[in-house]
């Protein structure tokens, strides 16, 4: 026997149909004689109608009222389950935030869990019920009714999961696991059995839409094993583990990629000590992150240009902080775009292996494809390119790393 959580988003308890097939994954679970508690999410398109009409009452809205109105969605959810798991015979009671209770932050709308009592929810949990809980949702130092921000519902699966030392989680989605890369663009992209911690952290934080990364972060350090399945189609999934559960080892696990970077480039720059610092100083102090740097000397003269990426929602803020700054920074012409994306290769195997970003440079050369900024970390290397060729370079990354289903066999 074993505690299982399980976690099931929006898409899955999108009406009452959803959720009975929902709730038949979690009779399985219990059936089997496993201790069950199920997260749910809101309805599909049930948040953004309330963050909407929060928006609609006043722009200027006060945020502990909105996160009594968002976090009613879950609410809804979390009854709805409840019954229809009643119905089918399984004792089950539902939990709201406050009730367990999930104490979090007092930053309304992004608060983080700073602890969870289980006691009372694993004792009636091996009397035989199943908790169905809220995700999403917390409660104050105030007593008042917080919101983890979006992609909660992952996060108060994992911590729902540490905290009562639940032998795994599984997170419900409309996808079944975690693919080399985006099996939409990629017909030869095939699903992977495991896949480590670092790796999938790597790979949500650079564009795989997956798992939230603030959950996978969870994951990794309570030790927390997730896995990542459908709810839509009763097959094998992607377990996220320690990398000691991965026996052998692949060079590269996958490719990810991500439209919400843009590109940055300052000509003219006096070619002298202090100079990146001058530049870089001012977007700092505006809380702009900048991501990828390359720094060359201008040909011919004592000019140096740097190119950088920036977050695409941040573009025009940068350039109005740069132009503000122009006499302290002493450029000549700054030029930008956002019509370019960020792949990159992941994989725990670099650690061990040279080699991988050749591969890269020389695959995206030999496709005519120019790279315009490089990062690197020890797991994964990252090229910022043209956006129209997204869908040429991933293929020929795929094939060139052995990627393609014909190629090999899941981890």
């Amino acid at each position: 026997m074993a505690r299982i959580v399980k976690k099931f988003g929006g898409t899955s308890v999108a009406d009452i149909d959803r959720i009975r097939a929902s709730a038949a994954f979690v009779k399985r679970a219990v059936d089997e004689g496993h201790e069950v508690a199920v997260v749910v999410s809101a309805m599909s398109g049930t948040t953004n109608q309330l963050v909407n009409w929060c928006q609609e009452a006043s722009a200027l809205h006060d945020a502990r009222e909105y996160d009594t109105v968002v976090a009613a969605g879950e609410q809804i959810t979390v009854g709805l389950m409840s019954i229809v798991l009643q119905s089918m015979g399984i004792q089950a009671r539902s939990w709201l935030g406050w009730q367990i209770p999930v104490k979090t932050s007092d930053v309304h709308g992004a608060a983080r869990i700073e602890s969870i009592d289980t006691s009372d929810m694993v004792r009636r949990m091996g009397e035989g019920q199943v908790a169905v809980v809220a995700g999403f949702q917390g409660i104050g130092p105030d007593n008042r009714i917080t919101t983890l921000g979006r992609g909660g519902s992952d996060t108060s699966a994992v911590a729902l999961a540490a905290a009562m030392g639940a032998d795994r989680c599984d997170i419900y989605t409309d996808v079944d696991g975690v693919y080399t890369t985006d099996p939409r663009i990629v017909s030869r992209a095939r699903k992977l059995g495991r896949v480590t911690y670092e790796e999938m952290l790597e790979m949500a934080s650079l564009g795989a839409k997956v798992l939230q990364t603030r959950s996978v972060a969870m994951a990794m350090t309570h030790g927390v094993r997730v896995q990542v399945l459908s709810s839509f189609d009763d097959v094998p999934g992607t377990l996220v583990v320690n990398e000691e559960e991965i026996v052998e080892k692949e060079l590269v696990t996958g490719l990810a990629y991500s439209r919400s970077d843009s590109v940055v480039t300052v000509y003219g720059l006096p070619d002298r000590p202090g100079t990146v610092a001058d530049l870089f100083s001012p977007l700092a102090e505006a809380d702009i992150i900048v991501d990828m740097i390359v720094q060359s000397q201008a040909p011919h003269n004592d000019e140096a240009e740097v190119t950088f990426s920036v977050p695409v929602a941040d573009l025009a803020r940068a350039k109005d902080v740069l132009e503000a700054n122009r006499e302290r920074i002493g450029y000549r012409a700054i030029d930008t775009n956002a019509d370019v994306v960020k792949l990159s290769v992941v994989g725990i195997g670099m650690r061990s292996h040279a080699g991988v970003a050749n591969t890269m440079f020389r695959t995206l050369a030999d496709k005519g494809i120019n790279i315009r900024a490089i990062s690197t970390s020890e797991i994964k290397v990252s090229a910022l390119i043209d956006s129209e060729y997204t869908e040429l370079a991933l293929r020929a990354l795929h094939t060139a790393y052995g990627l393609d289903a014909d190629q090999g066999s899941a981890a």
